[in-house]
């Protein structure tokens, strides 16, 4: 085994998620992320935790998603919404042996699925944000996801342990050092009230007044290195182009322009997959954005289509339509929390109060 993967197990185990003896510990992954899975599961155990493990096929979600009837598309499961509702700590592992796999699934049948999926994602999202569940997403690097960045698998592997900082010797430290430093950012924020951002065809405006900013620091998402915020809902005004293509289920949607109005989004534009658009604006709140953040993460420099890693490309913004995180004092319920990135480093600016605090993606505070 690559000594990566077994110091990737460590830090999740002891760093993101601290886990503690007798916690009650649900570990998920796809079949292609079982090397990772494996070494997780042995330090939970010498952590003391009672763990469950639940390994998926994507073949079979594929399956699901073309062929079952519409009260097939919503089910969920009991046995999901009972580990939900009991997991002390969650940890998904992501991976796949195809990204590619739900690209000729109907749009109508992904936004049934999602919907079918909206009391799961509501007690995620409040226990979550009442501090009752830790939860953590990572990725173990795969042939698939190589691919889709374009990469040979070592070379992907090398920009995902990078990306994560195990090629330090002391990741644990490294991840202590970006805590500090996004701390300065969140607690600045924290005093603003009002957010512009302006860069390539965009300029869009937001309250952010009594709204706490969160400092993602490798706990809830590994790798992480960004600070976000959910917007005060219907405040947000004006108009952005995403500079890289949304992904959704490994999907694509290119060059998505959006207009809003009193934060709803009044008009949306793509120049491939508008249908797909079209048909996730239908969901559920997913007009108003859920989501304000910046990348901070300045050892990711390449887009992956991988949002885990590109939401936190330093010198970029992204928003999320749809569920906002409770933590932050956002109130927007949606079945989807769907990021789009924009990239700021070619003259991009953001002002907080009319003041001037970042240029050219990154910081001047």
């Amino acid at each position: 085994m690559d000594e990566r993967v077994s110091k990737h197990a460590k830090v999740l185990v002891n760093y993101s998620l601290a886990l503690k003896p007798g916690e009650k510990f649900f570990l998920q992954g796809s079949i292609a992320t079982l090397p990772l899975i494996r070494a997780v599961y042995l330090e939970a155990l010498k952590a003391g935790a009672l763990v469950q493990v639940m390994i998926e096929d994507p073949t079979l979600g594929e399956i699901r998603l073309k062929h079952g009837n519409d009260e097939q598309l919503a089910y969920l499961p009991e046995s999901v919404m009972v580990v939900a509702k009991t997991a002390d700590v969650f940890l998904s592992i992501w991976g796949s042996t195809n990204t590619r796999n739900l690209s000729n699934v109907p749009p109508e049948n992904l936004r049934k699925s999602a919907e079918g999926r909206s009391a799961l994602t509501r007690v995620f999202f409040e226990r979550m944000g009442k501090g009752e569940m830790k939860w953590c997403g990572t990725l173990f690097p795969t042939e698939a996801e190589a691919q889709e960045a374009s990469m040979s698998l070592s070379e992907y592997e090398d920009f995902v342990y990078t990306a994560c900082h195990l090629d330090s010797d002391d990741p644990i430290a490294e991840w202590k050092k970006i805590h500090d430093q996004q701390q300065k950012y969140v607690d600045f924020l924290n005093t603003k009230k009002h957010l512009r951002i302006i860069s390539k065809d965009t300029d869009i405006e937001m309250s952010i007044e009594g709204r706490k900013w969160i400092n993602s620091d490798g706990h809830a998402n590994f790798p992480s290195g960004e600070v976000f915020t959910g917007p005060v809902e219907d405040t947000v005004n004006g108009h952005i182009r995403f500079s890289f293509p949304g992904i959704f289920q490994g999907r694509e949607i290119e060059d998505i322009r959006l207009t809003f109005e009193n934060g709803k989004v009044v008009k949306a534009k793509a120049s491939k997959g508008q249908d797909l658009l079209e048909k996730l604006l239908e969901i559920k709140g997913a007009r108003y954005v859920g989501e304000v953040a910046m990348g901070t993460n300045y050892n990711i420099t390449k887009f992956t289509k991988n949002m885990l890693f590109d939401e936190k490309i330093g010198g970029t913004v992204h928003l999320a339509l749809g569920r906002s995180y409770p933590e932050t004092g956002g109130k927007n319920e949606s079945d989807i929390h769907w990021d789009m990135l924009c990239d700021m480093r070619e003259g991009g600016e953001i002002y907080a109060d009319g003041e001037l605090i970042y240029k050219n993606g990154k910081f001047l505070i």
